[in-house]
Protein backbone atom coordinates (compact mmCIF):
# COMPACT_ATOMS: atom_id res chain seq x y z
CA UNK A 1 0.00 0.00 0.00
CA UNK A 2 1.95 3.19 -0.66
CA UNK A 3 2.44 6.20 1.19
CA UNK A 4 -0.61 8.86 2.48
CA UNK A 5 -0.56 12.37 2.21
CA UNK A 6 -0.90 13.69 5.93
CA UNK A 7 -2.46 16.85 6.31
CA UNK A 8 -4.52 18.83 9.10
CA UNK A 9 -7.38 17.69 7.73
CA UNK A 10 -6.81 13.86 7.68
CA UNK A 11 -4.22 13.62 10.37
CA UNK A 12 -6.56 13.28 13.58
CA UNK A 13 -8.82 10.40 11.72
CA UNK A 14 -5.91 8.12 10.39
CA UNK A 15 -4.26 7.92 13.90
CA UNK A 16 -7.61 7.11 15.93
CA UNK A 17 -8.78 4.87 12.96
CA UNK A 18 -5.46 2.64 12.38
CA UNK A 19 -3.62 0.18 14.69
CA UNK A 20 -0.12 1.57 13.86
CA UNK A 21 0.83 4.45 11.70
CA UNK A 22 4.02 5.35 11.08
CA UNK A 23 4.81 9.57 9.85
CA UNK A 24 7.52 10.64 7.78
CA UNK A 25 7.87 14.18 7.92
CA UNK A 26 10.24 15.04 4.92
CA UNK A 27 10.47 18.33 2.54
CA UNK A 28 11.09 18.34 -0.90
CA UNK A 29 14.30 19.95 -0.85
CA UNK A 30 15.88 17.52 1.38
CA UNK A 31 18.39 15.23 0.09
CA UNK A 32 18.05 12.25 2.99
CA UNK A 33 14.32 12.92 2.63
CA UNK A 34 14.67 12.22 -1.14
CA UNK A 35 16.78 9.17 -0.27
CA UNK A 36 15.15 7.68 2.35
CA UNK A 37 11.56 8.15 -0.05
CA UNK A 38 12.41 4.51 -1.78
CA UNK A 39 12.59 2.60 1.86
CA UNK A 40 9.78 4.06 3.12
CA UNK A 41 7.17 2.87 -0.21
CA UNK A 42 9.28 -0.17 -0.59
CA UNK A 43 8.33 -0.75 3.59
CA UNK A 44 4.72 0.43 3.31
CA UNK A 45 4.71 -2.86 0.56
CA UNK A 46 6.25 -5.29 3.05
CA UNK A 47 3.45 -3.76 6.37
CA UNK A 48 0.39 -3.60 4.72
CA UNK A 49 -1.63 -3.62 8.27
CA UNK A 50 0.24 -0.14 8.90
CA UNK A 51 -0.53 3.12 7.57
CA UNK A 52 2.25 4.81 6.11
CA UNK A 53 2.04 8.71 5.68
CA UNK A 54 4.65 11.62 4.61
CA UNK A 55 4.03 15.10 5.88
CA UNK A 56 5.76 17.41 3.45
CA UNK A 57 6.50 19.93 6.14
CA UNK A 58 6.85 23.01 3.66
CA UNK A 59 2.97 22.47 3.15
CA UNK A 60 2.23 21.49 6.99
CA UNK A 61 3.97 23.42 8.94
CA UNK A 62 1.61 23.30 11.20
CA UNK A 63 1.68 20.02 11.74
CA UNK A 64 5.71 20.04 11.89
CA UNK A 65 5.64 22.55 14.74
CA UNK A 66 2.82 20.73 16.63
CA UNK A 67 5.38 17.33 16.43
CA UNK A 68 8.09 19.62 17.44
CA UNK A 69 10.20 18.56 14.14
CA UNK A 70 13.66 20.19 14.14
CA UNK A 71 15.47 18.21 11.17
CA UNK A 72 14.03 16.26 8.23
CA UNK A 73 13.55 13.62 7.79
CA UNK A 74 11.90 12.51 11.17
CA UNK A 75 10.10 9.15 11.48
CA UNK A 76 6.98 9.41 14.43
CA UNK A 77 5.46 6.50 14.96
CA UNK A 78 1.88 5.85 16.52
CA UNK A 79 0.60 2.17 17.72
CA UNK A 80 -2.96 3.00 19.59
CA UNK A 81 -2.93 6.44 19.21
CA UNK A 82 0.30 6.68 21.37
CA UNK A 83 4.02 8.13 20.00
CA UNK A 84 6.20 4.80 20.43
CA UNK A 85 9.16 5.91 18.53
CA UNK A 86 9.96 9.38 17.30
CA UNK A 87 13.55 9.79 15.55
CA UNK A 88 15.27 12.52 13.18
CA UNK A 89 17.15 10.56 10.37
CA UNK A 90 17.04 8.49 8.04
CA UNK A 91 16.80 5.31 8.54
CA UNK A 92 17.78 1.49 6.48
CA UNK A 93 15.14 -0.66 5.18
CA UNK A 94 16.55 -3.26 7.77
CA UNK A 95 16.35 -0.85 10.33
CA UNK A 96 13.15 0.22 9.57
CA UNK A 97 11.77 -3.28 9.76
CA UNK A 98 13.40 -3.76 12.87
CA UNK A 99 11.43 -0.94 13.92
CA UNK A 100 8.38 -2.34 13.30
CA UNK A 101 8.79 -5.12 14.01
CA UNK A 102 9.64 -4.08 17.63
CA UNK A 103 6.58 -1.38 17.43
CA UNK A 104 4.11 -4.78 16.64
CA UNK A 105 5.51 -6.80 19.63
CA UNK A 106 5.01 -3.62 22.18
CA UNK A 107 2.51 -4.24 25.30
CA UNK A 108 0.54 -1.74 24.72
CA UNK A 109 -0.84 -2.06 28.17
CA UNK A 110 2.55 -1.62 30.02
CA UNK A 111 3.01 1.17 27.71
CA UNK A 112 -0.08 3.05 28.97
CA UNK A 113 1.04 2.26 32.53
CA UNK A 114 4.52 4.09 31.40
CA UNK A 115 2.38 7.16 29.76
CA UNK A 116 0.55 7.59 33.21
CA UNK A 117 3.41 7.02 34.97
CA UNK A 118 4.99 10.16 33.13
CA UNK A 119 2.02 12.68 33.31
CA UNK A 120 1.79 11.88 37.07
CA UNK A 121 5.19 12.58 37.80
Amino acid sequence: MAATDITQDNLESTINDNDIVVLDFWAPWCGPCRAFAPIFEEASERFPDVVFGKVNTEEQQELAAMFQVRSIPTLTIFRERIIVFNQPGMLSAGQLDEVLGKVAELDMDEVRRQVEQQQEG
